[in-house]
């Protein structure tokens, strides 16, 4: 194990799985031994959930908004395998900035010394995608993350919002932000998900460190408030993710990616629906 404290951002649009895959590497990490804390920095604050079982946690927004002297059993509690979980929350509703959430989370963990503390091995912060701005780009911005991970699935909005924060990254990156670990490809399941997901990250000088098919199982696991690792440890799908958290916490080469522009997208987006297209006309022919 380093003894150096890897500080990993997973990052995905809303919606795309980045909570369920950032769970199920926590687990993983923590069933090999790792000792590892999870944060996250989405203010729905349900980024922790199957490594609790599903029970409340005060976020921290919640327990610094009335200027209360905080410690950390009131913002942790202790998850499966001993992960330690944190979630940043959000303000109240139609007030306020959600990332705020993250900048204070950091803050107020950095000051309490939790990562001294737990000794962690490996921190992972759970961050919305859809827009990289405030307090959502800290964890590139400011470099306070060694690697940043993109979940993305084969949809077009997917790939969208990983192209934006491939943006973010190459603007930070040469000045001591967060370079790109890599892509997550996530719920594959059509036959050209993959091939387009290979393309995308070759026209943007990235790569891909795993894919995660679609599966039921995840569904299942997440009706016990349970992580895949947790509910069904003999399954393919766990296995898929103890592959995706070694990949992750053995990972030395982080880069700085090449996003397409808005118009580059949009063509390369048509050039594949008018292949896939093609390719269902050759197979109802057939």
């Amino acid at each position: 194990m380093s003894k150096k404290t890897q500080h990993l951002a997973i990052y995905g649009k809303g919606g795309i799985g980045k909570s369920t895959t950032t769970s199920n590497i926590a687990a993983a990490l923590a069933e090999a031994g790792y000792r590892v804390v999870q944060i996250g920095c989405d203010p729905k604050s349900d980024s922790t959930n199957t490594l609790r079982g599903g029970n409340y946690l005060n976020t921290v927004l919640d327990s610094t908004r009335d200027g209360a002297v905080v410690r950390l059993s009131d913002i942790a509690a202790v998850g499966f395998k001993g992960v330690v979980c944190v979630e940043a929350g959000g303000p109240v509703p139609g007030v306020g900035c959600a990332g705020r959430g993250i900048n204070a989370a950091i803050s107020l963990l950095q000051e309490l010394h939790l990562f001294e503390e737990v000794q962690a091995d490996v921190v992972l912060y759970d961050v919305l995608g859809d827009v990289v701005c405030g307090g959502f780009a800290v964890p590139i911005r400011e470099g306070l993350t060694d690697r940043v991970y993109v979940v993305s699935s084969s949809d077009f909005m997917a790939i969208y919002a990983a192209n934006n924060l491939f943006k973010a990254i190459n603007k930070y990156a040469p000045s001591g932000g967060a370079k790109l670990g890599g892509i997550i490809a996530n719920s594959l399941n059509a036959s050209y998900a993959q091939p387009l997901i290979d393309d995308f990250a070759e026209r943007t000088g990235t790569r891909v460190v795993d894919y995660v098919p679609r599966s039921s199982v995840v569904a299942k696991s997440e009706l016990y408030g349970k992580t895949v690792i947790e509910a069904n440890p003999e399954s393919t799908q766990a296995d898929v993710y103890r592959r995706l958290a070694r990949s992750i916490v053995e990972d030395t080469n982080p880069m700085i990616p090449k996003p397409l522009s808005v118009n580059e997208l949009r063509q390369w987006a048509r050039d594949w629906g008018d292949l896939i297209i093609r390719d269902e006309q050759v197979v109802v022919a057939a």
